[in-house]
């Protein structure tokens, strides 16, 4: 007996196959792909497809899996940090497009009553949640400020096209009680909000637990499946959309210390699905159609563009932040989306789309969703022409009003880019150690609450030489870059090393194969997430099969040594002779503190044979508030002096933890 729906599956992923090998040797994006192969096999192209509904059935999971897996990335926590961005941002951007657009619609669309001016406004006004956040994924911008704002704003338009949906018959000119509706929905939606706290903190992590003892895969599998579908159904049973409830159910798993296990098993399923909701796009699209009314489906798409960039552009520059990521975020939200065509069902239904308005407006809004993945990455480039127009320093830094310190006058300091949970250790780690520092953050929220504690930071955006300028950029020692913004990274330590040639310049990033380019425009230390969480769980591994501790942290200096070589892979043409370390990988300088009661106290250089024993050379010493440089073989130790030794990685801990074990020995004596 023949299935139609397994035989239409073999047909998508057969075609899709062909079409992202040909795309991925041509350098395009994969989205376009998939909306290509549902043009090709829809029934306005070849109609190879029959099973119609059960592609948008397999459709509608593909968005509840994207939105599942982007909510245990995030985190109730993180969702309250951007609560402006939701709900202050959110409404602007839809009351701002909403009424553009409806202004337009009047008039110049003759013959558009009231009612479909305004319907059409709804539709312009939301965005594709699933393509603008798979994007800023896999760019690795969903933390940067940017992202978040973009986030915060894709939110709410997921929460208000409920209450579009249920305007949508009364623009139609139908009665009903329309405010009894909004209340039964508002209470149905703090019931869930309640929902969501309580098995968060409560319910999830413990019933997670108990399931995770069984040590049974299928059993945890089956069960985060249905922690997802079960608060998406939910959701859409209170009236609010599949996707906001998958959100939602991804944020309760994301409470658990099980996230990354949960994450891990559903990213298969997730762009297995996904890749659905792509070719149902596609297979929207009336070619012929398109073919007759080119010329208006392409200005009109180019004008919405247009549009929907100046407007969402708009909004994060009026919350506060600089004109970069309003830039940025306007380019992420130039398109039309998915849930525009729900809501454009319920308009055919009340007669406010019919024909051929209903064919164009599905044919711009695939056409903006198509060109999306070629416009998000094409942003940064356009920010850097834009900020190098004279434009007003309220504007390009932001509008908010955030208090700016003095320029600075101290030297050797460090600059700490980011106020992030790295950018936050690092100041701690200053701070407790005595080093001036100084933090530049672009969230105007982040910078008022610590400037109100007294926390040395400053409002602006880094990849701009006049903010580098005023935190002393020049004078400055270390600089610490810690975003988590790849494209504004590099620009950052490109413009740092050509202000101060000389700074020890420490980039962190997510990703190995940002190593490289970051080395190449002059960073003296890449730290990769990738990498480092890779040496946490081999060091976690050997801990529990009881390796010892001295010989773990010998590995573990070996592997950083090597490994971050070996991603560098620069040609001699590329480095600088600056510093050694770029040279010797296994050269390192550490320090040390003789205390109180050490066998080193009262001993000579010459006396304790560092160079003979261990290879390691003293190239300071480090005595209250002064730093005796190069000292003699005859300089005598006092305890709390501070040896500063340069030599192999794993002899300076050999001598180390030699110093230590003779300090606990006379100690027990």
């Amino acid at each position: 007996m023949e299935i139609p729906l397994l035989k239409d599956i073999v047909i998508i992923f057969g075609l899709s196959i062909a079409v992202l090998f040909i795309f991925h040797r041509l350098g395009v994006p994969a989205i376009v792909g998939f909306l290509l192969t549902g043009i090709f096999v829809g029934p306005y192209g070849l109609g190879l497809i029959e099973a119609i509904h059960e592609v948008e059935i397999f459709a509608e999971v593909g968005v509840v899996l994207l939105l599942f897996t982007i909510g245990i990335e995030f985190s109730i926590e993180r969702l309250l940090q951007i609560k402006k961005s939701v709900l202050i941002g959110g409404s602007f951007q839809v009351l701002l497009t909403s009424l553009a657009t409806l202004f337009i619609a009047t008039q110049f669309e003759f013959g558009r009553t009231f009612g479909e001016a305004v319907f059409i406004g709804f539709l312009v006004a939301l965005n594709s949640t699933a393509i603008v956040l798979k994007l800023i994924q896999e760019r690795a911008e969903i933390d940067a400020p940017h992202g978040r704002t973009t986030l915060g704003i894709l939110i709410f338009q997921d929460i208000v096209v409920v209450p579009m949906i249920l305007v949508t018959p009364l623009l139609a000119g139908a009665t009903g009680n329309l405010g009894e509706s909004l209340l039964v929905l508002l209470a149905k939606g703090i019931g869930i909000i309640l929902l969501v706290i309580i098995s968060a903190k409560w319910v999830v992590p413990h019933l997670l637990w108990q399931i995770t003892r069984t040590r049974n895969h299928e059993l945890f599998l089956l069960s985060v499946v249905v922690i997802c579908f079960g608060v998406a159904w939910l959701t859409s049973k209170a009236g609010l959309s599949l996707a906001l409830g998958a959100f939602l159910a991804g944020l309760i798993i994301s409470e658990s210390e099980y996230s990354h296990h949960a994450l891990g098993n559903i990213l298969p399923f997730r762009d297995v699905f996904t890749t659905f909701f792509f070719i149902s796009i596609g297979m929207m699209l009336d070619v012929g159609f398109l073919y007759r009314q080119l010329g208006i489906i392409m200005l009109t798409t180019l004008c919405v563009l247009v549009l929907k960039t100046i407007i969402a552009g708009s909004v994060p520059i009026l919350l506060g932040f600089p004109l970069r990521t309003g830039i940025l975020v306007g380019f992420a939200l130039c398109q039309i989306g998915e849930f525009s065509f729900i809501l454009s069902r319920v308009g055919v239904e009340n007669g406010l789309l019919s024909g051929d308005i209903y064919q164009e407006f599905l044919s711009v809004a695939i056409l903006s969703m198509a060109a999306t993945p070629f416009i998000i990455p094409l942003a940064p480039r356009v920010v850097d022409i834009i900020l190098r127009v004279p434009l007003p320093k309220r504007l390009v830094s932001g509008i908010y009003p955030v208090s700016e310190t003095k320029v600075m006058d101290r030297k050797d300091h460090l600059i700490i880019i980011g106020f992030g949970v790295n950018g936050r250790n690092v100041a701690r780690a200053a701070k407790a150690a005595g080093i001036p520092y100084t933090i530049i953050e672009m969230n105007p929220e982040t910078v008022r609450s610590e400037q109100a504690k007294g926390e040395s930071i400053d409002y602006g955006d880094a990849t701009r030489e006049t903010t580098l300028k005023h935190a002393n950029i020049q004078a400055a020692r270390i600089v610490v870059v810690a975003i988590n913004d790849p494209t504004a990274t590099r620009r950052i330590t490109e413009v740092i090393r050509r202000l101060n040639p000389k700074a020890h310049l420490i980039v962190r990033t997510r990703y190995l194969q940002e190593v490289e380019p970051l080395y190449e425009l002059g960073a003296n230390e890449v730290i990769p997430e990738e990498f480092e969480t890779s040496v946490e769980i081999f060091t976690r591994v050997l801990t529990k099969y009881l390796i010892p501790r001295d010989e773990i942290e010998k590995l573990v200096a070996k592997v950083r040594a090597d490994g971050y070589e070996m991603f560098r892979s620069l040609s001699k043409a590329s480095t600088s002779f600056s510093d050694l370390k770029l040279h010797l990988s296994d050269i390192d300088i550490s320090t040390f503190r003789i205390s109180q009661g050490s066998p080193l106290v009262g001993k000579t250089l010459a006396q304790i044979e560092l160079r003979k024993r261990y290879g390691i050379s003293v190239v300071a010493i480090g005595r209250g508030s002064q730093v005796l440089s190069n000292p003699g073989a005859d300089m005598l130790l006092q305890a709390n002096d501070i040896l500063f030794m340069l030599g192999p990685s794993e002899k300076i801990l050999e001598a180390i933890n030699q110093f230590s074990s003779s300090k606990k020995s006379n100690e027990g004596v």
